[in-house]
């Protein structure tokens, strides 16, 4: 069996051969015969609404002894929760802010993180003593700014449909009000590329393991809440320097503002064993599809429905805008990726709600249905995983693996 410590040499040597999860599959589905010596690391990786992440920072507000201990805390008008460590009399603030927390309908956490990572000055306000500090500070200002997720790059989601008569008008799962009837269907989740789907029984990934996050090195700490043997999920941790932005950032559903949070993660090929876990394909991978409101069970499709001949890129095609006075997509954009016309492909998630709420179908971009019985399929309406960045973020690690810039380490560091 191959080691760790083996692959490692590899790649100081400049000899390791590592694939993109995505080209794994591809020679799967060609019917070539892919052994152990043809590959040592394969890169996995998944991009998602992750609303279970947070940030510890410590920001210098103002000179020392200006305040004895911060009592309330706002960033860029996101409330934040100041300590555990109150720093008297330093001028500083050490605190927790939640990816999920608003500053309004449409600015959080998810986006105060990227603002954070882009390099723009954010307004920091503190309550203190019965009187008000201001700053303005940047990544660069902060000497600890760390990024943890509490349950996060989840193997196994739910697609969500609303089977009654109304409209559910706010939950995290919508971007606009979520029809009823079995009309529209709301999906997450990378499928044969997600990292725990290639290492169900996480031989490989565990406390410890190096890798991604948001283009940025970080490492897992092991399984997050609400973690099980048939549903895990990973926690993990890394610093916001480092990170790329575009793998990141806000996204505004009907209850208010998430966090988009992305991860790669190389699988190192040791063995039969883990060939064998490493070629699961999108339609292998069960996907149930549950009720909205109460999670219960309703039918159970695959990924395949999700991924497999649908468009994981949305377009854009000018010669049908009609230049609309108010411009409905852009109106519904949870990412602001459009304003009018063209997509910033910098903010895109390609989630496709464009294609839905454009009255001129400029946007375009097939996602499939969800068959919930024999003559019924669902149409998906909302995409709140990426697979292109998903993908991206799979070749990236990839060439850093290849130009000897970044080793693997094992659960418990090994």
């Amino acid at each position: 069996m191959k080691t760790t410590g083996g692959i490692n040499a590899k790649i100081r040597n400049g000899t390791v051969l590592v694939m993109t999860a995505a080209e794994l599959k591809q020679h799967i589905r060609n019917g070539d015969t892919i052994t152990p010596d043809d590959v040592d690391v394969v890169t996995t990786g998944t991009f998602g609404v992750m609303s279970g992440t947070y940030a510890v920072l410590s920001i210098p507000v103002a000179k020392k002894k200006a305040f004895f201990k911060a009592e309330r805390v706002w960033l860029n008008g996101v409330p934040a929760v100041p300590g555990p460590c109150p720093n008297e009399n330093l001028g500083l603030v050490d605190l927790i802010v939640y990816g999920t927390a608003h500053a309004n309908a449409s600015y959080g956490g998810g986006h105060l993180l990227r603002d954070l990572v882009q390099g723009n000055p954010v307004d920091v306000v503190v309550k203190a003593e019965q009187k008000t500090f201001n700053a303005s500070v940047t990544l660069e200002d902060l000497e600890f700014a760390r990024l943890i997720t509490t349950r996060s790059a989840f193997k196994n989601y739910s697609a969500l449909v609303n089977p009654r008569s109304r409209p559910l008008n706010s939950t995290i799962f919508s971007v606009t009000p979520m029809q009823g009837r079995f009309t529209e269907a709301s999906v997450s989740g990378c499928g044969e590329i997600n990292p725990l789907e290639n290492d169900p029984a996480m031989r490989v990934i565990g406390p410890g393991t190096h890798i991604l996050v948001n283009g940025g090195e970080g490492y897992v700490m092991g399984t997050g809440t609400r973690s099980s043997a048939g549903r895990p999920n990973l926690s993990f941790f890394a610093d916001l320097k480092g990170m790329d932005p575009d793998m990141m950032g806000g996204f505004i559903t009907s209850a208010g503002p998430e966090c988009l949070v992305s991860c790669a993660v190389p699988i190192p090929v040791l063995d039969n064993e883990s060939l064998s876990a490493l070629s699961v394909l999108h339609e292998q991978v069960p996907l149930p599809v549950a009720d909205v409101a109460d999670r219960t069970p309703l039918a159970v499709t695959t990924y395949g429905e999700v991924w497999n001949g649908t468009d994981p890129v949305i377009r854009f095609d000018p010669s049908l805008c009609t230049s609309c006075e108010s411009c409905a997509a852009a109106a519904r954009c949870p990412t602001g990726a459009i304003t009018t016309g063209p997509i910033n492909y910098h903010y895109c998630v390609h989630c496709g709600t464009c294609t839905f709420t454009c009255p001129a179908h400029a946007y375009h971009g097939r996602l499939g249905s969800l068959p919930i019985n024999p003559s019924q399929k669902v149409p998906v309406v909302l995409r709140q995983s990426s697979l292109t960045h998903a993908k991206r973020l799979c070749e990236r690690l990839k060439h850093q693996i290849m130009k000897g810039e970044f080793f693997l380490t094992g659960p418990f560091g090994e």
